[in-house]
């Protein structure tokens, strides 16, 4: 499968004029960029979990191969800091059950301060299993993104392995935060902020060294989603072109992103 490439979030107003034209309402801000990209991630569900009828409408208003990957809510993961899992797990499925095929990964975006417990984490993931064959869904893929340097253990890699999850890798201005662990038969990657000009911008060598990463760790045929999160002044669908375009030069088949022209006054400034 070709790789996901997408943003974080599609509801920026200062997207406007930039990958949204000033004549496109708001409302019709997820139909133009689903029409421009195959994947977004979805942030808003992090701090508050929509009911299931907002994915159901997110399912109908965006096209057959669109695939939403879906942030859990802070309540599992910060306030709860993964122990009993089984009802947020149960309440966020029950929910993104709305979006049927179009349901991608699942992100798990540990709290910084939350050392590493491999015991807990794989309750958790065994919890999403659970909650999903009681759906009578299938078991989304679940990504896990902590951010405390005690995770870095092969006990913890063996946790994720155990449930095909895969470690979220993760860039901050230019360098990865995470092990370059390839745990599962696919891939997550996330870009929070780059170095070039204007802020947070990527430049090419940190774009070009990821797509090779990504290309040598995973066949072409594996699904690898990327999402840019370093939304300000659109910086996030500036380098979602750019890195689409460095991909293909490093032999990899990539999903749908907007056309350079379509964005001449942000790649132009």
């Amino acid at each position: 499968m070709p790789m996901k490439i997408g943003t974080s979030g599609w509801q920026y107003r200062d997207w406007r004029g930039g990958l949204y034209p000033p004549g496109v309402p708001q409302r019709r801000w997820l139909e133009h960029y689903a029409e421009r990209y195959l994947t977004v991630e979805n942030n808003n569900s992090f701090y508050r979990l929509p009911p299931r009828e907002t994915f159901e409408s997110w399912r109908e208003r965006t096209p057959d191969d669109f695939v939403m990957a879906v942030k859990a809510s802070r309540y599992l993961t910060h306030v709860r800091r993964l122990r009993d899992p089984a009802e947020p797990a149960a309440r966020l499925l029950a929910a993104a059950a709305g979006l049927g095929a179009k349901l991608g990964p699942v992100l798990l975006q540990l709290p910084p301060t939350l050392q590493a417990d491999p015991g807990t984490l794989d309750a958790c993931l065994t919890a999403f299993r659970a909650a999903a064959a009681a759906l009578g869904m299938r078991a989304p893929r679940l990504a896990v993104e902590p951010r405390h340097e005690s995770w870095w253990t092969q006990e913890t890699r063996q946790v994720l392995a155990a449930h095909d999850a895969a470690l979220c890798l993760a860039d901050r201005r230019g360098r990865p935060v995470t092990p370059l662990w390839r745990t599962a038969t696919w891939g997550y990657l996330r870009f929070h902020e780059g170095t070039a000009r204007p802020w947070p911008r990527y430049g090419p060598q940190a774009l070009r060294t990821w797509a090779a990463r990504l290309a040598g760790a995973w066949p072409d045929e594996a699904d690898v989603y990327v999402y840019f999160n370093n939304d300000p002044g659109g910086a996030a669908v500036v380098n979602s072109v750019q890195f689409a375009e460095l991909a293909r030069q490093a032999g990899r088949t990539v999903t749908r992103v907007p056309a350079a022209d379509e964005l001449a006054g942000l790649l132009g400034s």
